[in-house]
């Protein structure tokens, strides 16, 4: 397989790319693109480490050769977020950036998958699926926002609260990726014992988490080492559906047939073609469902931005 960085020498780009280059199987290519000149030096450091995974790196205006042949196609190209900063804030910056990359995709890589980082998420996906619809080569079931932070943040905390080993609890996180739009479903949990109130404010700390972390880190950048974790995560189980491994199901956002937004945060099923199946929502108890109904107005307002920016 062929696996694309584009932003690859930036905070969430290299240590992603360290990722990719120690798990990718045997025999697979990484391609880094970013337009910092330290690009090819982010590669040849990478290509130091032994494993059987081939590393190039480009740099310049032009991905074009990062992209050609390409399977999958990583994307936390785009500027940090910073104190005071929301992820929307990022949205006039990023979202040209974005335009012009996935034109490069449909040009060099129009069936390959796309995993978006670049934030806002809610937004960016709707800017690359426009861009692909006006290429003539969309395909919903290859376009993808990651937010397996969110979900990786949920399983996180809910483990500590309940005492229980990390990476053993699992919960369902949908709507979008960013503020009240990530709604984590706790109630799904089993063997839950946490009281509402108590899930109500674990919520509120996942959908703050990235906040907290920009904060911590005093302008020194965002959540970068954990998001490369769960860009790594999903570009994994993108390599492993394609190269045929059943069964398996991670959280994206992607375009939805659902009545609520055009785009959603679901379970989705992957297969040799991407999206093999979205998978229902999961049972709502009576605050989530209240949440999730005060989110959809934000969330579908996030799309139509992106949708409205692309079709300028």
């Amino acid at each position: 397989m062929k696996v694309t960085v584009l932003g690859a020498a930036g905070g969430i780009g290299q240590p992603l790319s360290l990722l990719l280059k120690t798990h990718l199987p045997a025999g697979s290519q990484l391609a880094l693109y970013d337009v910092s000149p330290a690009t090819p030096g982010v590669a040849l450091d990478l290509s130091h480490i032994p494993t059987d995974v081939e590393v190039t790196g480009f740099t310049g205006k032009d991905p074009s050769e990062a992209l050609k042949g390409a399977d999958v196609v990583v994307m936390p190209a785009g500027v940090a977020r910073k104190p005071g900063m929301t992820r929307d804030d990022l949205f006039n910056i990023n979202a040209g950036i974005v335009k012009n990359l996935v034109q490069a995709i449909a040009e060099n890589a129009p069936k390959a998958c796309i995993a978006i980082i670049t934030n806002p998420v809610n937004s960016m996906v709707p800017i690359a699926a426009e861009v692909l619809k006006k290429a003539g080569v969309y395909d919903k079931r290859k376009l993808f926002g990651v937010t397996m932070l969110d979900t990786l943040r949920a399983e996180t905390f809910i483990a500590e609260a309940l005492h229980r080993q990390k990476g053993s609890v699992k919960v369902p996180v949908i709507g979008g990726h960013s503020g009240t739009t990530i709604l984590p479903v706790f109630s799904q949990v089993t063997g839950n014992t946490l009281d509402d109130k108590t899930l109500a404010e674990m919520t509120q700390h996942v959908q703050n988490a990235g906040t907290d972390v920009v904060n911590a880190k005093a302008g020194a950048g965002s959540a970068t080492l954990s998001m490369a974790a769960a860009g790594n995560r999903m570009a994994l189980a993108l390599v492993s559906a394609l190269r045929g491994a059943p069964g398996i199901v991670e959280p994206a956002f992607v375009e939805s047939d659902s009545s609520y937004a055009p785009f959603f945060a679901h379970q989705v099923r992957l297969g040799l073609e991407g999206i093999e199946e979205i998978l229902p929502l999961p049972k709502l108890n009576e605050r989530e469902q209240k949440d999730f109904d005060d989110m959809l107005q934000t969330l579908n307002d996030n799309i139509k931005k992106g949708v409205d920016f692309a079709q300028k």
